[in-house]
């Protein structure tokens, strides 16, 4: 699956080699409700489908056998589906299998230039920068407050750690005085394609309001233009207030996903 998404990478296409990596390890024990499917031609993955509770899919298709579109969502029919609105293959094939376009939230997929990143500006006493694998209890303690509830554990998050493409040197947090993670950014390097996505961004309760968020995001893209990027992209909801954090930064819009059902 990672081998097909980073082949078709561009800005064109919805998924990063980083997503199939957060999603599949960030919990443990979710097994049960996911069904993967690939599709093959000539030796290589040219489709995958990722079915989720037997109500939502996930897919990709190589854009140069359409054809397969149309084999998973018969093999899948009947599931919401969220796809890039540049995804032209995906939209016909969808409207011939009778699915139509769903309003409601959707995500505004952004991009920065690696250029000119100004450095992490902290408070007095507050340090960035990234993780070792001693600092695991406390990186978890932090994503399970920013996301409270969360099924974010230790254990999980040490399988996220051994995913490739996952790279502790582009795992950054901001640390208090205190001893405590104020913030942190993760950020997934597709070498390939010299494009680091961020997921997930978070800023504990206590610290919120205090540029943390900023600081943790430009030091983790600092680091990932160090290692030969030349862009990092997120994708925050529309209107959430992630998206105007986001502009703040300098990230640019330049697709949205759409929501079809049948």
């Amino acid at each position: 699956m990672q081998r097909l998404t980073q082949r078709l990478w561009s800005q064109s296409a919805n998924w990063h080699v980083g997503d199939l990596a957060w999603q599949r390890f960030e919990h443990v024990g979710r097994e049960p409700e996911w069904q993967f499917e690939l599709w093959q031609r000539d030796g290589e993955t040219a489709a995958w489908a990722w079915e989720q509770r037997g109500t939502d899919l996930f897919l990709q298709v190589d854009p140069a056998h359409p054809d397969l579109a149309d084999e998973v969502l018969k093999r899948f029919p009947d599931r919401e589906v969220m796809i890039l609105d540049a995804e032209t293959h995906l939209i016909a094939a969808l409207e011939r299998h009778g699915y139509s376009r769903k309003d409601g939230e959707y995500q505004v997929f952004m991009t920065h230039d690696l250029r000119d990143l100004p450095e992490p500006s902290l408070p007095e006493g507050f340090t960035a920068r990234s993780v070792t694998e001693a600092d695991l209890a406390r990186r978890v303690e932090i994503h399970q407050r920013v996301w409270n509830p969360s099924r974010v554990t230790e254990e999980s998050y040490r399988n996220v750690m051994a995913a490739w493409p996952y790279r502790t040197d582009l795992d950054w947090v901001v640390e208090a005085p205190d001893g405590r993670f104020a913030a942190y950014c993760l950020m997934w390097l597709d070498d390939q394609n010299r494009v680091g996505e961020l997921e997930p961004v978070g800023t504990h309760p206590d610290f919120r309001r205090m540029g943390l968020g900023a600081a943790a995001c430009f030091g983790a893209m600092r680091a990932l233009r160090d290692l030969g990027a030349d862009q990092a992209i997120v994708y925050p909801f529309h209107e959430n207030p992630a998206e105007k954090f986001y502009e703040q930064l300098g990230f640019r819009p330049y697709a949205r996903t759409l929501n079809f059902t049948r």
